[in-house]
């Protein structure tokens, strides 16, 4: 049976805990706070960004939590005005000083440049990838991928890299199901990370998912994370009140029938953070 540790492989042989605790939105005292609980209730899998403003809390509480660094995989992401390639390195260095640590487990590009938006995207993103693939040569990084990439933003990377990206994180959740996407990166060997698993308000009110919830005797959230587990994608629920903290982490002692899965996956109209890689606003 699957637990909290339970890992996923990626395609360099290093892996990655099947669930991770999300960061996004919250303020660096709380991030503090909350990951520091994260990691007391078992959680070893934090991510976190320079765009979210809390790498410094999010170190704190990893230096203080008294685990063995090597025992938490530790996720951030490049923010897109510090792309290209001498401002990746720049910026990474910063992101190490703030997290209190001389490497990562994960580095994201958070966002793909975009031609709707700059005239170079393509040397762009590659410059900023070719930033990516020194500092995994180095060491300072065991893992690379991208954030919100959709696959035309990927083919451009994979036709002209070293290494191939090895993680694509993207909203992920009942009425956003991002299939066509999964598909995509499974069959170029990436893992697919889910954030904002829970969605927005709107789930909760689904009578659907109320249906299933009531049916296994969980929470409306618990069945939500344990359906993107089921699909092999790791989701990134984020909190900053104790009990949900520890209710999230709760979704390996059940499992949803398929049909309960088909059901979930069906569903539309459940709410969405509203950011598209297509029209960004950075």
């Amino acid at each position: 049976m699957q637990t909290l540790q339970t890992r996923i492989p990626l395609s360099n042989g290093t892996s990655i805990p099947c669930l991770g605790f999300g960061t996004w939105k919250t303020p660096a005292e709380e991030a503090a706070r909350s990951v520091a609980e994260a990691l007391r209730v078992g959680y070893r899998h934090i991510d976190t960004a320079t765009a979210y403003g809390n790498e410094g809390g999010v170190g704190q509480a990893i230096a203080e939590s008294g685990i063995p660094r090597e025992e938490i995989f530790l996720t951030s992401k490049l923010w897109n005005p510090h792309q290209g390639y001498q401002s990746t390195l720049d910026a990474f260095a910063r992101t190490l000083e703030a997290l209190r640590t001389d490497y990562l487990d994960l580095y994201l590009i958070h966002w793909p440049h975009d031609p709707k938006y700059f005239d170079n995207w393509e040397e762009m993103n590659l410059e900023t990838w070719r930033a990516f693939e020194e500092l995994y040569e180095s060491g300072a990084i065991k893992a690379i991928g991208v954030s919100n990439f959709r696959p035309r933003h990927l083919e451009n990377i994979m036709k002209h890299a070293k290494i191939m990206p090895m993680v694509d994180q993207v909203e992920i959740h009942p009425g956003m199901p991002q299939d066509e996407l999964i598909a995509f990166c499974r069959e170029h060997n990436m893992v697919v990370e889910g954030w904002s698993p829970l969605s927005t308000g709107r789930i909760f009110s689904v009578p659907e998912v109320q249906e299933i919830a009531q049916k296994y005797g969980k929470s409306i959230a618990q069945v939500c994370l344990r359906w993107s587990v089921q699909r092999g994608v790791i989701p990134l629920p984020k909190s900053v009140t104790p009990a949900r903290i520890l209710e999230n982490s709760q979704v390996f002692d059940f499992e949803l029938e398929e049909a309960d899965m088909q059901r979930i996956s069906a569903l539309t109209d459940c709410g969405w953070s509203g950011l598209d890689p297509d029209n960004l606003v950075y």
